[in-house]
């Protein structure tokens, strides 16, 4: 046997040996493939992932910052206000009759003024020496008026005007006297005079209003008497004179009308 025939016989052995050892091999199972899905058919969801385990209320309460000002305590006592009640305007209704009624204080009369009767308080370091004397004179006549010496008094208020004719309370203590000796026209002049020279004093023009419903009285008007008494009340509650006058009307007009 040449050399190429001995090679060719080792070859076939081998191969010969090959074949028979892998027919004596473990054979593997078969698995099929798995098919691609179908077009139109649901993909399977995914399987979800596991959750992280929960913290502990301990490893929580370590993480907050330590301040020595907040406790826990106070936030589990600490309670919220209630929220504001919300209020709805009252809207009458179409057509009804809407009275709004005034609060109280605006159906109490208004305070008394204080008291500027005193003639002397009125002489200041500015007052001219003029009007110091007419002010003196006009105080001396109002105490004779008071004393009934209304003769006296006349005469002491009579030189005001001539040393001061711009005397406002001249004028007024004028009438007074003139309204004590019955000269009701003559009183109503001067006091026109007198309300022209007090306009910037609601307390002397609730006076002079005051004076002249006792005029009007006197001379049976008695609605302008009415009329007088309420505009000294209204700059003046506390005048006396017109608030009495006003309640010896009310109860005489009833009378009279039966």
């Amino acid at each position: 046997m040449n050399i190429a025939g001995v090679k060719n016989y080792f070859t076939g052995g081998t191969l010969a040996v090959v074949v028979a050892l892998a027919g004596c091999a473990p054979q593997r199972p078969y698995r099929p493939l798995p098919l691609p899905p179908s077009r139109g058919a649901p993909m399977p969801s995914p399987a979800p992932l596991p959750l992280p385990p929960p913290a502990s209320t301990e490893s929580f309460k370590s993480s907050l910052p330590q301040d020595a000002d907040i406790r826990e305590q106070n936030l589990k006592s600490r309670t919220l206000p209630p929220p504001p009640l919300a209020i709805e305007p009252v809207v009458p209704p179409v057509g009804s009759e809407y009275v709004t009624v005034p609060p109280e204080s605006a159906l109490l009369p208004p305070p008394p003024l204080p008291d500027d009767s005193s003639l002397l308080a009125k002489i200041t370091p500015g007052v001219t020496p003029q009007r110091a004397a007419s002010l003196r004179l006009t105080d001396e006549g109002s105490k004779l008026l008071e004393a009934g010496e209304t003769a006296k008094a006349l005469n002491r208020l009579e030189r005001t005007i001539v040393i001061d004719s711009t005397n406002p309370y001249g004028y007024f203590y004028l009438a007074k006297a003139q309204h004590r000796l019955g000269r009701y026209r003559e009183s109503l002049n001067f006091l026109e005079v007198a309300e022209a020279r007090l306009s910037n004093e609601p307390f002397w023009l609730a006076e002079v209003h005051a004076l002249r419903g006792e005029n009007y009285r006197a001379l049976g008007q008695l609605q302008r008497a009415e009329a007088s008494y309420t505009e000294a009340v209204r700059l003046n509650s506390g005048n006396r004179t017109a608030a009495d006058a006003l309640l010896h009307l009310q109860a005489d007009v009833p009378a009279a009308t039966r």
